[in-house]
């Protein structure tokens, strides 16, 4: 399976600026361990200034190939123009945590929970785990309270980390907020909305379709292919001048008004990036409000971030609606908390409950295929859905970049992180059996 396109940053003028491209080939051998691949260790922009071949600068192509996107997920702005989500200027909703001795003691023994791989014949613990998968951050909370919070890498408790397409999810959500309250009618057709898609394959397709990539649409994720649109894509989505005699499109929302069809809207789920691209510039024609001011107002500020996120723009200013995110892993878990909670963050209520029951819900498994790791599984409104026995739901990104609810266990997880291969399906094995070891486990907790 491949989550290649979902987690494109907008790059420069035409260069290789998959995030899955670059570091999947160079996985492709034995890999550095997450211990020796550790940005400290690899001596990553140390020194004033650092030496040559310590330099990661843009816009070399290579900023996110690895080991040197262990240090980039932690510093894009440094790459990319963004645009801000801010927290505002209140005090941040703290988070409940329990004694000191009870921390550790919970760190400890979740540490050593041991659970087999799928499909594996051995056991890992927990804490092998966190190393198998190049965790940069994770925390975990029960309750309401954490249970559990550490940091790796580049990743330090005041910093921030892309979540690549975990920011579909954030767009998904603020979609769903919409249709919940009548802004937004996901029965419409997307000409409906925006006339200007014009002849665009997205034209007829509605606003649910677009919300469940479940559109017949055409878009190829062939990175052996120069001519594959994933490249006319990087190319439109470039925030550098287009070089000259460039004739494609400029931004994200003028590649969407030239997509050609490929199959039926509703037949299939197809995990196309271009849909959440699609649903930000829908978001943003209904509401007036960028998708980074309105995750900002619905969400960041009324939930109490601690920390402004912020997201990777276009050369015109359009935010990347399926992948610019980059947040602090506390507040993550706050957004966490909102999607167990169904709409309620400190006692207030931030939407309706009927948001996150139409996510958890799910899609039409019938029309979810090739995902051998989740295999009864669907996805709605951006979100990935188990139908597990726990009905655990996640917001998820390359790379191994996680939201994970499993309401049975009243439990949140977020994992940040900066695995060398970009496809979940090499670090699910490793990490949904876990997930629910550690859900288990607190299950049994007074």
């Amino acid at each position: 399976m491949s989550f290649s396109t979902s987690d494109i940053f907008a790059a420069a003028a035409g260069l290789a600026i998959a995030l899955g491209a670059s570091s999947a080939a160079q996985a492709q051998s034995a890999p550095l361990s997450a211990q020796e691949s550790d940005p400290a260790v690899m001596g990553w922009m140390q020194g004033f200034p650092p030496p040559v071949d310590k330099l990661i600068t843009q816009p070399d192509a290579n900023y996110f190939s690895f080991p040197k996107l262990r240090w980039s997920v932690c510093h894009l702005r440094e790459f990319l123009p963004t645009e801000e989500i801010s927290r505002g200027l209140g005090a941040p909703v703290p988070l409940d945590y329990p004694s000191p001795a009870e921390f550790a003691d919970l760190r400890a023994r979740i540490d050593a929970l041991a659970f087999t791989p799928i499909d594996g014949t051995d056991q890992m613990t927990w804490q092998d785990s966190l190393y198998a998968n190049y965790t940069d951050g994770m925390l975990i909370l029960h309750r309401g309270k954490v249970v559990y919070e550490r940091y790796f890498g580049c990743l330090e408790e005041d910093g921030k980390h892309a979540i690549m397409s975990m920011t579909k999810s954030i767009t998904g959500l603020l979609g769903e907020i919409l249709v919940a309250e009548g802004t937004l009618d996901d029965r419409a057709l997307v000409r409906d909305i925006i006339p200007d898609i014009g002849d665009s394959a997205f034209a007829t397709a509605t606003v649910r379709q677009v919300m469940d990539m479940t559109t017949g649409v055409q878009y190829s994720e062939d990175y052996s292919d120069p001519n594959a649109d994933i490249w006319v894509y990087s190319r439109a989505a470039s925030p550098l001048p287009k070089p000259e005699g460039y004739d494609g499109p400029d931004g994200y929302w003028e590649y969407l008004q030239q997509v050609k069809p490929d199959g039926n809207h509703g037949d299939a789920f197809h995990y196309k990036t271009i849909n959440s691209d699609m649903l930000g510039w829908i978001i943003s024609r209904v509401t007036g409000k960028s998708v980074t001011d309105l995750a900002s107002e619905r969400l960041w500020r009324r939930m109490g971030a601690e920390q402004d996120a912020y997201q990777t723009v276009d050369g015109k200013g359009v935010p990347f609606a399926g992948g610019g995110v980059t947040a602090g892993l506390r507040d993550l878990g706050r957004l966490g908390l909102l999607m167990l909670n169904e709409g309620v963050s400190n006692g207030q209520r931030l939407f309706p409950a009927a948001v996150v029951d139409k996510i958890r819900t799910g899609g039409d498994p019938s029309k979810f295929a090739g995902f051998p790791t989740i295999p009864n599984g669907s996805y709605t409104s951006q979100w990935w859905v188990f139908h597990n026995d726990h009905g655990a739901f996640a917001a998820r990104g390359v790379h191994g970049q996680t939201i994970y609810v499993d309401p049975t266990a009243e439990m949140v997880l977020v994992r940040l992180s900066s695995y060398p291969r970009a496809q979940n399906g090499f670090i699910d094995p490793t990490s949904l059996p876990a997930y629910q070891a550690v859900a288990e486990f607190l299950m049994t907790r007074e």
